[in-house]
């Protein structure tokens, strides 16, 4: 069926274009009859503003969009991700503010995405998610204009507002503990290198080396999957020397990964402890249970819509970077001291 138009609604109400686009905007010039009566048959013809149209009004789009450039098979067992959409949705729905959500292949894409949705104003802010090296997406979407929020990383240039934890000082939490139950030689399964977030992590375990006595230290970059999380764990556990404790980027991976010590035989934690970021339920469901840096990911999802939302009541003000708690430490059962 053709889409209904204004022309459509005033032939069967009657009245000229015109007072179509009065009673729908809520603009004088019609009578409440009038309006009421528009309104009515609008609602039966399922009637919906076009949104070039609604882009060369002016009016607001009533939603802010998320685009994430990763794989949706990955995205679909992962729980932050699911803890970040509850927090952001539950936050802007109280405002009566949807979430768009697009999933795409790559960064390319993903900016050709700001770049439609911002030409047909289909939302009103977005939420950047991933940060990356040298990201070529701050640049863009500070030239288009569109209010923005980056959840994940400092802010180093543009003008977009930043809600982030400190990656560097979580790692160091894991990592110093590690060491005090007599762990030398440590290796991290990362997610994709070129995030800003894995980077520091990657960092600051490096620098944690020469600090804590550390004899081995290596990080192995993999997609934030499963699968990635296995076969990583699988190499470092083949090695001549393997470490004696690992630290996952994700619950999702740490799982993965104890599953594999299981399949090799090698004992959790009598010989291999186990750590994860982001503390989802998936660490209190295995055994051993899974120890972890606990953060609230539901609150930071929270607080990133909260941040987006100031943005569009007050587009003028300045940019904010907002950091949140760095996570704490929640022992269970898979770390021991080094054999």
């Amino acid at each position: 069926m053709a889409r209904p138009t204004i022309a459509d609604i005033a032939e069967r109400a009657g009245v000229s274009k015109g007072a179509v686009s009065f009673a729908l905007n809520g603009r004088p010039g019609v009578s409440e009859e009038t309006r009421a009566r528009v309104l009515r048959i609008a609602a039966e013809m399922n009637w919906r503003p076009h949104s070039v149209a609604r882009a060369l009004g002016g009016a607001r789009a009533g939603s802010v969009g998320l685009v994430l450039a990763r794989p949706a098979r990955t995205l679909g067992v992962e729980p932050f991700f699911g803890q970040l959409l509850s927090g952001l949705q539950a936050r802007l729905s109280g405002e009566s503010v949807a979430l768009q959500l697009l999933i795409v292949e790559d960064v390319a894409a993903e900016i050709e995405v700001y770049r439609q949705w911002s030409s047909e104003q289909r939302v009103d802010g977005l939420v950047l998610v991933d940060p990356r090296t040298r990201d070529p997406r701050i640049d863009v979407v500070d030239e288009l204009g569109v209010p923005a929020v980056v959840v994940g990383g400092p802010r180093r240039r543009g003008n977009l507002c930043t809600v982030w934890a400190d990656d560097r000082a979580a790692m160091n939490v894991l990592v110093d503990y590690l060491a005090a139950l007599g762990h030398k030689r440590i290796a991290h399964v990362a997610g994709t290198r070129e995030f800003q977030h894995t980077q520091r992590r990657a960092r600051a375990l490096r620098d944690a080396a020469p600090r804590l006595g550390l004899t081995s230290v290596v990080s192995v970059h993999t997609d934030f999957s499963d699968t990635g999380g296995a076969d990583a764990t699988r190499r470092l556990l083949s090695a001549r020397e393997r470490p004696t404790a690992v630290v996952y980027d994700s619950d999702l991976m740490a799982v993965a990964g104890l599953g594999v010590a299981m399949e090799m035989g090698v004992a959790v934690p009598g010989e291999l402890s186990i750590t994860s970021f982001d503390d989802s339920a998936l660490t209190r469901l295995t055994h051993p249970a899974i120890t972890a840096l606990t953060r609230d990911t539901y609150a930071f999802g929270l607080r990133a819509a909260a941040a987006l939302l100031d943005l569009l009541a007050d587009p003028d003000g300045a940019p904010r970077d907002i950091q949140t708690d760095t996570p704490r430490l929640t022992v269970r059962e898979s770390t021991a001291p080094a054999p």
